[in-house]
């Protein structure tokens, strides 16, 4: 065993050249193309002119369902935005907290920019947030729709800036990268593991390439659609039971062949999403299994991934001959990739020292969504279980 690890099997070799290949193919292209999205904080994004003589109306949606703790900050933080043309619609989705009388509050002193809708009891065949998504999208008439969350803080020049930028590149939909609000190491630590894993899921800069239709993007925090597109892509009624209602709704924007825009814009719109690094592994044991279509075998796949791909080249890198090597480069990448990363996220490169330990952290995730699922015999999400069949029927296409 020791012969084998220091002078290297070559077909061992060949891979962990081959891994180090591939990690600093993607790498590069992140490094070479990341400056291609565009930055909402830009100058250009601070006036939005007038089209035909006026300028665009929005509806803000805002389901929550016991956000009691946020949803007074996030409405108001909504209702201070310097962009007249817009009105909130809150939706309380059966609550058993204070956020319908919190919500209500708020709107007694909005001057009738914020409107509330309480749903008491959930219809059969829907998930929560997309029944709430969907029932408030029907009472729009604006140009354009938001969908945000009830933890989403803005800044008070967020929605004019983001428009601005959607009419001025002509978009039909139109995503930004919330700023993680993040409070203790293992938030930073497990938030810079998912920006350098996103160099293999994720090609913002292709977003707007419409022949590129497997870079496509959805985000919670911040969905913005054109009213029109959303209604003829069968806004969320075609989505009722999907668990990553976000993605797949950004996913049929761009199958469809709508303009799909996506940007960043450092404290524009911000999230704290969960409390230390074993809050983000309970928040995503809900949704990673369903990002594999509720396939175990798919699951089962990344994990060996992760394993070859992450985890792999660190230990290699203690061995010695051209496997320490392979190994060592591959590391670089990794680096570099956090290092790419850092200044859009305010998160210091030097977390790359905690990646094993968020890498483990993930599998551990992977497999925890899996089998929780499975032995729940569905997700559970905010009280309500949502059977695994009904999700394995419904849920679309993996690409």
């Amino acid at each position: 065993m020791h012969f084998f690890l220091k002078y290297g099997h070559p077909v061992l070799l060949f891979v962990a050249w081959g891994i180090a290949a591939a990690w600093a193919w993607r790498v590069l292209a992140a490094l070479l193309n990341l400056s291609k999205v565009p930055d909402l904080l830009r100058a250009e994004y601070d006036t939005l002119p007038e089209k035909d003589g006026r300028q665009p109306t929005l509806t803000v949606i805002v389901p929550a369902k016991n956000e009691g703790k946020d949803i007074e900050a996030a409405l108001r933080s909504l209702l201070q935005q310097d962009y007249p043309h817009m009105q909130v619609l809150a939706v309380n989705d059966r609550s058993t907290d204070a956020t319908g009388e919190i919500m209500e509050h708020v709107a007694a002193s909005s001057e009738g920019r914020l409107r509330v809708i309480h749903i008491r009891e959930l219809p059969e065949g829907w998930m929560g947030k997309t029944h709430a998504m969907a029932l408030a999208a029907r009472q729009c008439a604006t140009d354009w729709i938001l969908f945000t969350d009830g933890d989403i803080f803005y800044r008070t020049d967020a929605i004019r800036r983001t428009l601005a930028m959607a009419e001025q590149s002509r978009a039909d939909h139109l995503v930004v990268f919330p700023t993680m609000i993040l409070r203790n190491w293992g938030e930073r630590m497990m938030l810079s593991f998912f920006q350098s894993i996103t160099v293999w899921a994720s090609r913002p800069w292709r977003i707007a390439d419409p022949e590129s239709k497997r870079d496509y993007i959805g985000i919670g925090a911040f969905n913005m659609i054109r009213r029109e597109v959303y209604q003829a892509i069968g806004g969320y009624e075609s989505l009722r039971m999907e668990v990553l209602e976000d993605v797949r709704l950004g996913y049929k924007v761009k199958q469809a062949g709508y303009a799909q825009r996506v940007g960043f814009g450092r404290g524009l719109v911000n999230v704290h999403w969960a409390s230390g690094a074993f809050g983000i592994v309970n928040v995503l044991t809900k949704n990673m299994f369903s990002a594999f279509r509720f396939r175990p075998g798919l699951l089962m796949l990344a994990c060996v991934w992760m394993l070859l791909f992450c985890l792999a080249p660190f230990l290699g890198v203690f061995t010695s001959g051209g496997l320490q090597l392979a190994c060592a480069f591959t590391l670089l990448a990794v680096l570099l990739a956090y290092w790419a990363y850092a200044p859009r996220s305010g998160i210091h490169w030097i977390y790359v020292l905690t990646y094993p330990l968020s890498t483990s952290l993930f599998i551990y995730t992977l497999l925890r969504s899996m089998l929780t699922t499975l032995v729940q015999g569905g997700v559970i999400w905010r009280g309500t279980l949502y059977p695994l069949k009904e999700l394995r029927k419904n849920a679309g296409p993996l690409w």
